[in-house]
């Protein structure tokens, strides 16, 4: 589920304004229904929830529960903590695992009971709906595999592959608020869901009766973690390539969440000096306190590691979002510190994996609201690359894959391993990556401005709308498909693609994409994870020789904000949403 794809996320604010209208008989409809979900609710807080509910006689608070239910899908499921099926709760969690158990069930072959692992974060609940999903799985007759203790979501998609599990479960939700959780769902790839099985998973789900009848048994084996991290440690670091140049002052942040035990130990056996740890942020907590949002893209998340690293003079910042299957990585400059885009690292990393390896070794891949940068990087290497659409379970079933990354900070570098973005293992070939240039001499700024010199300056951009209303999502949506611009930001709009109606290359998937005159492109998608619209900006500048005393760079660097900063402003009027976040 981090990945962002739409069709899963439900506000966590619930379907806020529209119950207004009501009748009393509606009304009683929902306290019946209330009623008897209470009767199957195993979870104290929840009873608690819903009976002071009920006494308290608020329609409105009891409809946004139960007027609708939280969508299984590629992302399996996503939102707020409390009572009722629009909610993560025990009931709805209990209900995903017998659909699971019975879709898994229905395709077994060989005679053999189809198998489940099944990982935790540490986010409230996590533990308790991992168990629930343990005992459940085994109630209906599969085998289960339970971690003990929380751990990173890619140890858990690694182990999926390591057991030879039919499927995966894991239960987090990434880098979303502190009240809400997830179920993220892996079939024995490796890779998450996609169509059509989620919608034959949610079709069995929807099948299941009340959950207080589902058989439970307590013969699901707990995962020997210690070895399964041992395997993992060594194959992760064994992506910052063999033993050489590790000097190099980095600080880390685990950002409240459950990476920094498995990313230390990494960083230590690939033979990095121990970073400086950001102390309010290293240990896990469900609150995240010292954060607005979980998520190293968000504004302020990342300041107490940007003055640790002022502070402590290092080279370089990492850092994992809560579950660590992102990485977001910072960098001194001119300017002071910055958090380097995710595409501007994808293209380090692609770059520094097409020079340094065969082409044999496989193709590149990325998200269609990525940077393009990374296809003229394969191109210029002799490596197939495919556009895909967002989320990793696009990306990492790619024939013959080597390495593919989106945007929002994903990265998968070791896909014989992990088949989903991996923060841990992309931190460490990061850090290998840093080290040889200052070893060099030179920095990730560098690099990237020799990517720049190369194959053109590639900016990009993200504009992140955050409503209370959902509708008004799906209403600037089609306002864009009515009223088609000729020009975007002064640029002509050469082409328009609706992804909504899909392609030879591509799924359908909501959202819309400009092709620009001059080379640009913006894409329009609503956010799968949160209430956002997100408008993905690229604009490509030629670097001419440096004369005369010009700094070419600069001089397109200058054009490509610009160009950005025209782009922006016409989106966003286009939209009629305010205020946009630039990201």
């Amino acid at each position: 589920m981090t990945t962002d794809e739409p069709g899963n996320w439900q506000p966590t604010t619930g379907t806020r304004g529209s119950h207004e209208h009501r009748t009393s008989a509606d009304t009683t409809d929902v306290v019946a229904i209330a009623q008897t979900w209470l009767a199957q609710d195993p979870d104290e807080d929840t009873r608690d929830e819903l009976t002071a509910l009920l006494a308290d006689g608020d329609p409105a608070a009891l409809a946004d529960r139960f007027a609708g239910r939280l969508e299984f899908g590629t992302a399996g499921l996503r939102g707020a903590l409390g009572a009722g099926p629009n909610r993560m709760n025990r009931v709805v969690v209990a209900q995903a695992a017998a659909g699971l158990a019975a879709y898994l069930a229905a395709r077994a072959v060989g005679g053999e009971p189809a198998s489940v692992v099944i990982g935790y974060d540490a986010r409230h609940k996590s533990d308790v709906f991992a168990l629930d999903t343990a005992e459940i799985v085994a109630g209906a007759g599969l085998r289960a595999y339970l971690m003990p203790r929380h751990t990173p979501t890619p140890v858990l998609a690694f182990a999926i592959r390591a057991f030879g599990a039919s499927a995966g479960v894991m239960v987090t939700a990434s880098h979303n608020p502190p009240q809400d959780n997830g179920y993220k769902v892996y079939l024995g790839s490796g890779s998450q869901i996609i169509p059509p099985a989620d919608t034959e998973i949610s079709a069995e789900i929807a099948a299941v009766g009340p959950v207080s009848m589902l058989p439970r048994a307590s013969t699901w084996t707990p995962v020997d973690l210690d070895a399964l991290l041992t395997d993992y440690v060594a194959r992760a670091a064994a992506v910052a390539g063999p033993p050489g140049t590790r000097d190099l002052r980095i600080v880390y942040t685990p950002m409240h969440g459950v990476g920094g035990e498995v990313l230390l130990r990494v960083l230590a056996e690939a033979g990095f000096p121990e970073p400086k740890v950001v102390t309010a942020q290293a240990e896990p907590d469900p609150d995240f306190p010292t954060v607005a949002f979980p998520n190293p893209e968000e504004p302020g998340a990342m300041d107490l590691a940007l003055a640790l690293a002022a502070d402590s003079e290092a080279d370089v910042i990492i850092a994992n979002d809560p579950d660590a299957d992102r990485l977001a990585v910072g960098v001194p400059g001119p300017q002071g510190w910055r958090m380097l885009r995710g595409d501007e690292l994808g293209a380090l990393l692609g770059d520094h994996i097409a020079r340094t390896e065969p082409a044999s070794t496989g193709g590149f891949a990325a998200s269609i609201v990525s940077s393009s940068l990374l296809g003229r990087i394969a191109a210029a290497h002799g490596r197939p690359y495919v556009d895909t659409l967002t989320g990793f379970k696009w990306i990492a079933r790619v024939e013959g894959l080597r390495f593919g990354y989106e945007e929002a900070l994903g990265y998968c570098v070791a896909p014989a391993d992990v088949r989903d973005k991996d923060g841990v293992s992309a931190a460490a070939l990061a850090a290998s990556v840093a080290a040889s240039l200052k070893a060099q001499g030179r920095t990730l700024l560098d690099a990237l401005d020799a990517l720049a010199r190369a194959y053109g300056l590639h900016a990009t951009d993200q504009l992140a709308f955050r409503v209370e209303d959902p509708s008004l999502i799906s209403a600037a949506m089609q306002r864009m498909r009515d009223s088609t611009p000729v020009t975007l930001g002064g640029r002509a709009v050469e082409g328009v693609d609706d992804l909504g109606e899909g392609s030879a290359e591509l799924p359908p998937t909501e959202g819309l994409r400009y092709t620009l005159a001059g080379s640009g492109r913006v894409v329009v998608r609503p956010s799968g994870t949160e209430p956002k619209l997100k408008c993905y900006l690229e604009v490509i500048c030629a670097v001419e020789d440096d004369e005369g005393g010009i700094d070419a760079l600069a001089v397109a660097q200058a054009d490509a904000d610009e160009r950005i900063g025209l782009l922006a402003t016409a989106v966003t009027d286009l939209l009629g949403l305010t205020p946009p976040v630039l990201a």
